[in-house]
This record gives structure tokens, C-alpha cells and sequence, in this order.
């Protein structure tokens, strides 16, 4: 196994623009230390060894190891069973996913093992949910409106402090970890279907599994009453080169142990599934086992280079732009952030990948990359305008969600399920080490209330592409049918003439 040009060639398109523009900004608005631009480019480094290594080796142990698990599901004639394995999985992938210890330490009043054990159980719960409706066939928009509907009533009993916090957890639970399992899961479950049903439950999991979590904290902060978030964030700043250089070597060991955790249980649904079904043979599982090797150094060397490097520049930048005289600049910048910073999310390809595989190149990748590209800047664009004016949150994702969910009943329920996923799948941990700290550096500036201005950028990222890929979807569709309507019509025409010239032949 080697490293792939295709992969190396797209982690280089990926992180080189972030990289572009934060050079920028660095020699004019936002002047850098050395220290932070030389982790900076400490950090570009590692983020495209890692995105190389995880795309490599997540296609070839995580997708078998999803579809493999999904068929065998889809094939058991007791449901009871599946159900429960279901929920399993979702627990375990779940407390696997490094992002969510960081969702644990900023929410106060609730103990970490509480929160995250509960946080586990919504996304189980929810991916047996997801079971039954490819069971029955369900429609994926009845269902999240039904679900969408149960988290807003929710919300109005829960602390306004705290609602950003409860719509950012769906987007953190389904990280890196997390998607390409889940995702090829639910491939699996679809491929035994028949007719457009298969294409269309092949997408849909992440999307219920990003509702699982919101739910939970709601619930929790209801239960719990939590005080409005106090805690100072602080972020160590390399001074000199060498110190830039210590401070990688000092957090590669940590996100080294923190990935093994969250691998282990994923190794050993693995060898549980091997034993139990014997579906792979030895070869198979000499591939997977390098897999997830690779899969597991891509994500140490991303993680490192994102939080080490990406998340002190981030956080200078916002603070530098806020604290100028052009502090509505934040808008636009953050808009050009966001069209780039998505296509640098690991799970995205994964995404791009499958839609391309599951519809044999109807809905491209560029198509998609396209759709979350400006999905995202306008997220990033409403999130800097509300930490500018200081606008509540809640009446964003209200409208946001109730124009995605009124979309979802005139597209293509393909483009729904892809629409929905997409936004767990562009809310990873680019956007909580970079745009989030960029988000949190300009509020601290300002003078504005972190947690409900800074926070609450992750659900924006989670909720704007659902409204952008189903309006390509509409979009699409109107097409298509324009397109048969006028062959229709030249079949028609075609026929009158075929008509008069047979009468005029007979006359």
C-alpha cells in the first residue's frame, strides 16, 4: 500500500487555500508572531500528511467494515436483534469520538460521564431509528420533521444560554470517527434493497444520528438547569520557532492516546463481527488491519496539526480584525473561511465519495463540493454578523430548519437524505479549531457573550447546506424536467409531421 496522487493531490487543494488566505491576513489585517505563523505552517504540513493517510485508509477499513456490518443487519429476519446491535454501535462509535471530550468540558452543571454516556445513547437510539426506517421504508422527511419539531418544542424550555451549545453537539458527535462508519453502514443496510428506495436509504443515518445528541442535551439542561458558561478560554501561544516545534511535540503523544481510545472500540467490533460472521477472508483482513492503520496516523497527524496549529491563528485573527477599526470585515473574511475551510473536513470526501458511488456519477462531486462550499460561507457569514450586533441564534436555526424541512417535501428524497447528512459531514474538526476559535477570539474582542455569540457557529456550519444541496436538488429536478418536456414535445411534433407527410404522400 502507498500513497495515492488522487489523495495527495486533493488534501493539497483542500488546506492550501486556507493556508492562502490566513498568510494574508497575516501581512495585513491580523499581523502574526512568528511563533504562531511557524505553527501554523507546522500545522498545514500535518493536516495534509493526515488528510492523505485517513482518506487512504479509511476507504479501504472503515467502508467494508460499515457495508459488511450493515448487510448482515439488513439480512436478519429478527428484528429485535439488529435493533439492539444498532444501538450499540452507536454508544461505542460515539464515546470513540475525540470531539465530543471537548463538548464535555464546556458544558457546565453536568458531569462529564453523564453528558457523554447521554450523548452516546441519542446517537444509538437513533441509528436503531434509522433501522426501522429502512426497514419500513419510511420517508426520510416525515421523519425529520416529526423529529425537527420535537427538538424546537424542546428548546423552549431550555436556558437561552445553553441552546447553542445543545445544536452544536449534533454537529460535533459526528466527526471523523464517526461518519465513514456510519455512512457505510447504512450503504450496507440499503444494498440488499431494491428500485430507487436502495439509492435513497443509503443516505439519511448521519443526519438522524446528528438528532440523537440535541435531543439528549436539551433533555440534560432541562434536568440539570445549568448556569450560563464561565469558563475562560485559553489558548497557549508559541513565542519562537522553537517553541512552535515543542508545542507539536508535546501534543502528538496526547492526540496519539486520544485516537487509540476512541480506535479500540472500533477494532474490536471488528474482530466481534469476524468471529461471529467469518464474512471477511484472511487477505481481507490483512488490508483492513493496515486500513486502520492508516486511518488511525491520519487522524493523529490531523487532529495535531488542527489544534496545535490551526486553532492559535484562528483565534489571533479574529481577535486582530475585531479589535481594528475594520471590524466588518469579520463578515466577508468569514465568508471566504467557510467556502474553503469545508472542502479541509476529512469526513467531506468520505461524503463526496459515497453520493458519487451510490448514484454511478449522477450527483457529482464538484456538485456537492459546490453546494457545501457556499452552504458554509453563509453559515460563517450569519455567524460573524450575529457576533458583531449580537443577534440571538434561535430565530437562525428556527427559519433555517423550517425552510430545509418545507424543501424536503418538493426534491428528489435522495437529495434530502445527502442534504441532511451533509451537515454533520461539514462540521468537524475544522470548524472547531479553526472558524471556532476565529469565532470566539472576535467575541472576546468585542466584548460579547461568548457563549451565546462565539458558540452555536458549529450548528450554523450543520444547518446552511441542508438548504443549499436540496435547492441543487430542486433545481436539478426542474431541469430534468424541463428537458422531458421538450423531448415530449419534439416527439409530438415529430409524429403530426410524420402525419402530413404521410397525407400529402397520399393526396
Amino acid at each position: 500500500m502507498k500513497f495515492s496522487g488522487a489523495s495527495l493531490k486533493e488534501a493539497l487543494q483542500s488546506v492550501l487555500p486556507i493556508f492562502a488566505i490566513v498568510l494574508l491576513l497575516s501581512v495585513s489585517v491580523a499581523p502574526m508572531q512568528s511563533g504562531i505563523l511557524v505553527t501554523f505552517l507546522f500545522g498545514t504540513l500535518l493536516l495534509i500528511l493526515g488528510m492523505n493517510f485517513f482518506t487512504i485508509g479509511s476507504g479501504i477499513s472503515m467502508q467494508p467494515l460499515g457495508e459488511g456490518i450493515g448487510i448482515q443487519i439488513k439480512k436478519s429476519k429478527n428484528l429485535l436483534i439488529p435493533l439492539l446491535i444498532c444501538i450499540v454501535l452507536g454508544v461505542l462509535i460515539t464515546i470513540a469520538e475525540p470531539d465530543l471530550q471537548v463538548l464535555a468540558e464546556q458544558v457546565p452543571s453536568v458531569p462529564n460521564m453523564t453528558l457523554i454516556l447521554f450523548v452516546a445513547g441519542g446517537v444509538g437510539l437513533f441509528l436503531a431509528i434509522s433501522l426501522l426506517r429502512t426497514r419500513f421504508n419510511i420517508p426520510l422527511s416525515r421523519l425529520l420533521l416529526v423529529c425537527y419539531i420535537l427538538v424546537f418544542v424542546l428548546a423552549i424550555f431550555v436556558p437561552v444560554d445553553f441552546i447553542p451549545t445543545a445544536f452544536d453537539s449534533g454537529g460535533v458527535t459526528t466527526g471523523p470517527v464517526t461518519v465513514p462508519f456510519i455512512m457505510a453502514l447504512g450503504a450496507g443496510m440499503a444494498s440488499l434493497g431494491k428500485g430507487k428506495n436502495s439509492q435513497e436509504n443509503s443516505f439519511g443515518l448521519v443526519s438522524l444520528c446528528s438528532i440523537g445528541p440535541i435531543l439528549s442535551v436539551l433533555i440534560l439542561s432541562i434536568c440539570f438547569k445549568p448556569a450560563p458558561e464561565t469558563t475562560q478560554t485559553t489558548i497557549e501561544v508559541a513565542e519562537t520557532t522553537a517553541e512552535a516545534f515543542r508545542a507539536f511535540l508535546v501534543a502528538l503523544p496526547h492526540y496519539a492516546k486520544e485516537v487509540l481510545v476512541a480506535f479500540l472500540p472500533i477494532v474490536g467490533v471488528l474482530i466481534i463481527f469476524q468471529l461471529i460472521s467469518r464474512r471477511f477472508h484472511r487477505h481481507q483482513l490483512l488490508k483492513m488491519s493496515v486500513g486502520l492503520v492508516y486511518t488511525y496516523l491520519g487522524l493523529v497527524l490531523f487532529l495535531t496539526g488542527a489544534n496545535v496549529g490551526f486553532m492559535p491563528a484562528g483565534r489571533l485573527i479574529g481577535a486582530e480584525i475585531a479589535g481594528s477599526d475594520l471590524k466588518y470585515l469579520l463578515i466577508p473574511i468569514g465568508m471566504v473561511m467557510g467556502y474553503f475551510v469545508v472542502s479541509a473536513e476529512p469526513a467531506v470526501h468520505t461524503l463526496k465519495k459515497q453520493v458519487a458511488e451510490v448514484t454511478n456519477g449522477a450527483i457529482g462531486e464538484k456538485s456537492i463540493g459546490l453546494a457545501l462550499s457556499i452552504g458554509v460561507a453563509v453559515s460563517i457569514g450569519v455567524s460573524m454578523l450575529r457576533i458583531v450586533f449580537a443577534v440571538p441564534i434561535f430565530p437562525f436555526l428556527a427559519v433555517g430548519y423550517g425552510i430545509s424541512l418545507f424543501i424536503s417535501f418538493f426534491v428528489p428524497p435522495i437529495y434530502t437524505g445527502i442534504a441532511f447528512d451533509s451537515g454533520g459531514v461539514a462540521s468537524g474538526p475544522m470548524t472547531t479549531t479553526f472558524i471556532l476559535p476565529f469565532a470566539i477570539g472576535a467575541c472576546e474582542m468585542i466584548g460579547g457573550n461568548i457563549m451565546t455569540d462565539a458558540f452555536g457557529i458549529v450548528a450554523m456550519v450543520a444547518m446552511t447546506p441542508l438548504i443549499t444541496i436540496q435547492v441543487m436538488g430542486l433545481i436539478g429536478n426542474t431541469k430534468q424536467k424541463s428537458r422531458a418536456r421538450r423531448a415530449h414535445s419534439e416527439i409530438i411534433q415529430t409524429e403530426d409531421d410524420m402525419i402530413y407527410y404521410d397525407e400529402e404522400v397520399s393526396a
